[in-house]
């Protein structure tokens, strides 16, 4: 994917990872148009950055439904989705509070699927585009504490693994991004948390857990949009979580492989 001089949307841009790719993209030439709750955040960045603002609650599906549409229509075609917004849990699964579950699901899981839904189609129309997802390593297996987190983000893996199947006659790719600890208000939680100190020093003795900061998995996904690459994956001495992870898509995909599958160039919906 050219970058330079594409658009490209990101959901969960206020801060953190989000905030550190919008950077790194319109670096890259790209017009950024960046999505969250927190309006003056977004319009400051984007300002910043000479892109935009579109300031919505992604947890209420009335905005989520409109939201594409209303880019489209305003800024101009959707060159690159990047599904990064999400909530966290650092807790027991018997401290989580059932609407907390519902949360998660929805903005982790049931949102990202909805928003590609939206973008997908004049994607089609154009032959060109590419969507990045926020996964995690936790989504690789079961995390104690990220119960429902991890949850969350194995559902999103593997839709996108589908989602790749349908698309392979087309120029619509996809990324997933999935890293370990991240210098993010969630790691921090997980730090402060008394409940999780022996399970974090017991990582810590296998050095398992090294922490990278939002630039550095910024800079990588990048690079892997460019490359049209499957995966941002960190650290590195976890890499067989993912790679056993994504074994069973491998093998679907060489059996499937010939078989005319999903939508092709071209077509609309």
């Amino acid at each position: 994917m050219e970058l330079n001089g594409s658009h490209v949307v990101v959901t969960g841009g206020s801060r953190g990872i989000g905030a550190a790719m919008a950077r790194e993209l319109a670096a890259a030439g790209s017009t950024v148009t960046l999505v969250a709750r927190s309006a003056g955040a977004i319009t400051s960045l984007a300002d910043e950055l000479g892109g935009h603002a579109v300031p919505a609650d992604l947890l209420d599906r009335a905005q989520v439904d409109e939201l594409i549409p209303k880019i489209q229509a305003e800024i101009g075609d959707i060159d690159v989705l990047i599904n990064n917004a999400g909530l966290e849990t650092t807790n027991y699964f018997n401290d989580v509070t059932p609407e907390t579950i519902r949360d998660l699901s929805v903005l982790n899981f049931e949102t990202p699927m909805v928003l590609t839904r939206a973008a997908l189609p004049a994607m089609l129309e154009r032959n060109r585009g590419h969507f990045v997802f926020t996964s995690s390593l936790a989504g690789t297996g079961g995390f104690p504490g990220l119960a429902v987190y991890g949850g969350t983000k194995a559902g999103l893996s593997n839709f996108v693994a589908a989602l790749r199947m349908e698309l392979k006659d087309t120029e619509i790719h996809s990324t997933v991004v999935a890293p370990g600890p991240v210098d993010t208000q969630m790691w921090d939680n997980l730090e402060d948390s008394a409940d999780f100190d022996d399970m974090l020093k017991r990582l810590r003795q296998f050095q398992l857990i090294p922490k990278k900061t939002p630039e550095y998995i910024a800079k990588q996904t990048v690079a892997a949009i460019a490359g049209n690459k499957r995966h941002v994956r960190t650290p590195k001495r976890l890499m067989t979580n993912g790679m056993l992870r994504e074994a069973p898509t491998r093998i679907t995909e060489a059996v499937l492989k010939g078989v005319t599958l999903g939508p092709q160039p071209g077509s609309k919906s």
